[in-house]
């Protein structure tokens, strides 16, 4: 934890951010005082970012001996209708009075004159995010295989929580989610690249001319992968919060589906940008055919279009990691030294592992 300012990302006060290129991300004194507002602990406030989101930033907060953490959306402008920190709350509230292990919200702050966006506190959950190193608690076979059935297990019970009634109705349509969101990313690509890539258009072409009746409506995450779950610190695997609702809303199910399996990483499979999670390619954990099955054998959803719904999730990444690759090539991620530039070959391997999937391969390589 840190309790000095790094003068760029983290400063003292909006004073010391005068002569900064881009605005800081947390500002100290600003903090303290929502912190002082809420009845949170007392004394100097000390802080580490945590997490691997490329969006959305996350801060574990600690004052007086109180954990919170603090979630706020990226450097403005911000493109409308994203990184809605109130919406993302609220999500959180409705889904953990129906069971969903999410984090507790504390408190929300709509006033942008303290971050310069709206933010909100949530509980620090006590476990492990599982990422490139097997926790020591689940390294055995056994645990390894419980902690792959956890990861659908938990996404069956979203997807079985009742969306036509009460708050979480008012969340989202589901009718036409799947038309929505082929026709959103593809009005997305020319306004976030400096680039030419065919294959974005005729992955586009092709999954809105195969478009998959829905059979289903459910609350979808938008980024569900093991990487967004937090795990009890000790066996067996049992999974303590799903982590990040920016993009939640209400939809087709299998989206969430064709999400995981096609960023899951396994073994003899190639690497995209969006492997997070490296260390499923390890014996032990299922592959993706076998989390789809324990899926459909849960669900008893028709798995044919899986195909489907994996094109329009490497297809929908591609254009979002376009976005971050456009925003570093503009010296808008001045820290960013890795995966901003990775992106340069990154994202023609998504485009090209998402024409796999759709039997297009041959087009997306010229």
């Amino acid at each position: 934890m840190h309790t000095v300012p790094d003068g760029v990302e983290v400063v003292a006060s909006w004073g010391r951010a005068r002569h900064l290129d881009s605005p800081p991300l947390l500002v100290l004194d600003a903090a303290t005082s929502f912190l002082d507002q809420q009845g949170i602990g007392s004394g100097t406030l000390a802080w580490q970012r945590i997490g691997d989101g490329q969006s959305n930033v996350t801060y574990l907060i600690e004052r007086g001996g109180e954990c919170v953490v603090l979630r706020r959306g990226p450097r403005p402008p911000l493109p409308k209708s994203t990184h809605d920190m109130m919406r993302e709350a609220r999500v959180q509230k409705i889904l953990g009075e129906r069971g969903v292990p999410v984090p507790e919200i504390i408190a929300v702050c709509e006033d942008e004159s303290l971050l310069g966006v709206p933010f909100y506190l949530m509980s620090r959950l006590d476990g492990t995010v599982i990422t490139d190193s097997v926790p020591p608690h689940l390294s055995c076979a056994e645990q390894r295989r419980a902690t792959s059935e956890a990861v659908i297990d938990a996404l069956v019970t979203l997807h079985g929580i009742d969306v036509t009634r009460g708050e979480l109705a008012s969340l989202g349509l589901p009718e036409g989610y799947l038309r929505r969101q082929v026709e959103r990313f593809h009005s997305l690509w020319e306004i976030n690249t400096t680039r030419s890539l065919p294959a974005v258009e005729r992955i586009g072409d092709w999954l809105a001319r195969n478009l998959p009746p829905s059979q289903a409506a459910s609350v979808v995450h938008g980024d569900y992968r093991m990487g967004n779950l937090m795990f009890a610190p000790r066996a067996p695997a049992r999974i303590l919060g799903i982590l990040d609702w920016e993009m939640a809303t209400l939809g087709d199910p299998l989206a969430d589906l064709g999400y995981l399996t096609a960023t899951y990483s396994e073994a003899g499979s190639p690497a995209t940008p969006l492997e997070l999670t490296r260390v499923t390619r390890s014996p032990g954990y299922l592959t993706r055919r076998q989390l789809a099955e324990r899926y459909q054998c849960r669900t008893g959803l028709d798995l044919t279009p899986l195909p489907w719904y994996q094109t329009l999730a490497l297809w929908k990444a591609a254009i979002f990691c376009e976005a971050i690759y456009t925003r570093w090539q503009r010296g808008e991620r001045p820290r960013d030294a890795s995966f901003g530039p990775s992106l340069e070959t990154g994202v023609p391997r998504l485009l090209e592992r998402a024409g796999h999937y759709a039997g297009l391969t041959a087009i997306t390589r010229r």
